[in-house]
This record gives structure tokens, sequence and C-alpha cells, in this order.
């Protein structure tokens, strides 16, 4: 019986891990699936390793947290090493993962990455890395495959998962009247991120902005995305200053986009997500600092950093970053939008396009045939 360890890092890595053991189950049942990951993975059917936690260096803190992480880790190579196992599955988290990799393959064992590291995007000389620890790359955005391989890799594109969760089409109206909005004015969907440092840093920047809008259009309603890691008190905490009620709604991101006109989305993820759904947005994004800043620039190698904008292979969503990123960009972005209805339906056009391109639904159930192949190759 083949033997498969997965090893994932924070909460999304738990989801998508969570997916392929579901699929992996549906094909071989008495697959032994053994995973380093958190509640989503458990309850999917992996034996989860109790004695190591999850893996999530976001948000390290203090000697006592790097401690933790350092046996940890430390655990994680003891696991890898003095156990059979078929195939290693890595799921992004390069950050350590990649040391897993190095690991497993030092061992003997094989290596498959799912959730392709970004590469593409910067420490483009990690590829060397990958063409001597990695076996096989899953792939889930069109344009990694091609890179890969080029470099030698094999590496398949199995779509996107978010065709998975995000439905095929919503009832924009039955969804307004759940969150209590009318037909007064547009609704504005906020997304600010899912961190602690991410919010501290961009609520009071969508705040200035709710200002500037609100006394231009008293009409317009705006809808706040809270991420299931974001605590309520800390969030109320934060929005009190608002100048208007900002009506906030939990796990349910994909519904208030699709219920929203427009979006003002942190660079990350939920812009694809957006895409996805098929609603205009605006892309923005503050590094914590000038410095932190100038250092990214210099390290991406890209000319955007919205997936929607990559997939499409061109500028289709307005990108407003660090210092672009003010209440008046922001402000008069969401105006030309909403009122240039040339440019609005000329996005939601490019939008449907991306959604194509990231394939069909199914992700999930095509990466586990993938690992399964892979470990009776």
């Amino acid at each position: 019986m083949p033997r498969i360890l997965i090893v994932t890092g924070e909460a999304s890595g738990d989801l998508h891990g969570a997916h392929l053991v579901k699929a992996l189950k549906a094909l071989s049942p008495d697959l032994q699936i053994v995973g380093i990951g958190g509640a989503s993975m458990r309850a999917a059917g992996a034996e989860v390793v109790k004695d190591i936690p999850q893996l999530d260096v976001m948000g390290l803190i203090g000697l006592s947290a790097v401690k933790a992480m350092l046996q940890r880790i430390s655990r994680i190579r003891a696991l890898i090493k003095r156990e059979r196992w078929d195939l290693v599955v890595l799921i992004d988290n390069p950050g350590l993962n990649f040391h897993f990799a190095r690991v497993a393959k030092a061992s003997g064992l094989k290596v498959l990455y799912y959730i392709a590291p970004q590469i593409w995007a910067w420490r483009r000389g990690r590829m060397r890395w990958i063409q001597q620890r990695v076996d096989h790359v899953v792939a889930i955005l069109p344009f990694e495959e091609p890179l890969y391989k080029k470099a030698g890799v094999r590496c398949t594109f199995v779509g996107n998962p978010l065709l998975d969760e995000v439905a095929p089409t919503y009832d924009r109206a039955a969804l307004r009247r759940q969150f209590g909005l009318t037909d007064d004015g547009p609704v504005i969907g906020l997304f600010p991120g899912s961190r602690k440092a991410e919010l501290l840093e961009h609520v009071p920047l969508l705040l200035e902005t709710v200002k500037r809008l609100v006394e231009r259009h008293p009409t317009m309603q705006f809808v706040l995305a809270q991420a299931s890691s974001v605590q309520d008190q800390f969030l109320a905490d934060l929005l009190k200053s608002s100048p208007v009620p900002i009506k906030v709604f939990r796990n349910v991101s994909s519904e208030v986009m699709a219920a929203s006109d427009l979006l003002v989305v942190k660079s990350g993820t939920s812009t694809l997500q957006a895409a996805v759904v098929g609603t205009p947005m605006i892309l923005f994004y503050r590094a914590p600092s000038w410095i932190t800043y100038r250092l990214a620039r210099l390290l991406i190698r890209v000319p955007w950093i919205g997936l929607a904008n990559l997939v499409a292979g061109r500028g289709i969503v307005p990108e407003l970053i660090h210092d672009e990123a003010t209440p008046e960009r922001l402000a008069h972005e969401t105006v030309r939008l909403l009122t240039d209805r040339r440019a609005y339906d000329e996005m939601k056009a490019a939008l449907r396009s991306v959604r194509e391109a990231l394939g069909t639904p199914g992700a999930s159930h095509r990466a586990a045939e993938t690992v399964l192949a892979e470990c009776r190759s």
C-alpha cells in the first residue's frame, strides 16, 4: 500500500491539502496519507501527526516562537528520514518546504511540489534548486507549466482550485438582500488582507478612501470581507473610526465579491478569486516601509504583481502599489470605473478570459491523479 507524506504550511496550504486528500481517498481508498497540517486535512482523512503542529512562519514573535518552530522543523526532518515514503508532497510554503525537499531528496525519496513556488516573480535562481530536488511540479497557473518545462523540470498544469471553490454564477439580488444592502447606490467590496500587519496598514487607508468617496457619492455602500484568521474585536477596533457604516461578513469572500459592483482588493490570491467571480476591481498594496518596498521592487521580475494581470498577460486591473496607494488615487479609480461604462465592461470581459485560462473545475482531482501516477512510476 503506497504511503504518502504531505507537508503544508499556512491555513491556505491546509485547505489545499484537504482537497487533495479527499481526491486521493476517492481514487484510492486504501492509500495511507500522513500529513503535517491542520483541522482541514484531518477532517479530510489524513493521519495528521499529533506532536507536530502545522507549520506557519508568518507572524512569529519572540525567542520562544522561534524555538518552537525549530523544534517542529527538526521533528519533520526526522519523520522524513526514519520512515518509508513512496512520495513526499510539499504544498506551497517555499520558505520551509524547500528545506524539506532537500532532506527528502538526500534520503532517496521522490518529491512532488503542489502549488508551484512563484519563481517567475522573484529569485529565479531557485529554478536550479528545484531542478536538483523536485521530481514533479504540479502547477495551478497556466503560464507556469511552460516555464518549468523549458528548464527541464517535469510539470503538470492541473487547473486552479479556485474554480472548485467559487460557484459558476451568483444571484446578486439575493445576496444583497441577504447582506442587507439596497439598490440606492453602488456597493464597494473592501478586501484589506488577512494578516495583522496588513490590516494595520490597509484598514486606515481604506477608511480614508471611504471618507472621500462618501463625500462625493453619499449613496455608496461598503462591505468588508473578514478572513477567518482575523479576530472580531481586532477588526472592530480598526473600523470604529469609519465615517460611514461598513458591513462586515466573515468567511464569505466570494459572496461579498459577487454582491459588489466594484472591489478594492489587497494584492494576493483574492485578486484571482475576484477574477473568477467576475467583479471588476482595483488592486492595491502598501509595504510596511519604504525600504521594504524598494527591496521588493529590486527582486520582483514581472511587470505586474496581480495574478489576474499575470494570467491575462496584460494590465487589465489597475495596480496601486505603495506610494501610489493613496486614498485620493483609490477614490479616483473607484469613481472612474463606476462612471466609465466602457472601461468597466472591458474589464469584466477580460476577467472572463482569465477565468477561462485557469482551466476547468476538478483541479484537486487532476492533482490527485498526478500524485498517484508519481507514486506508481
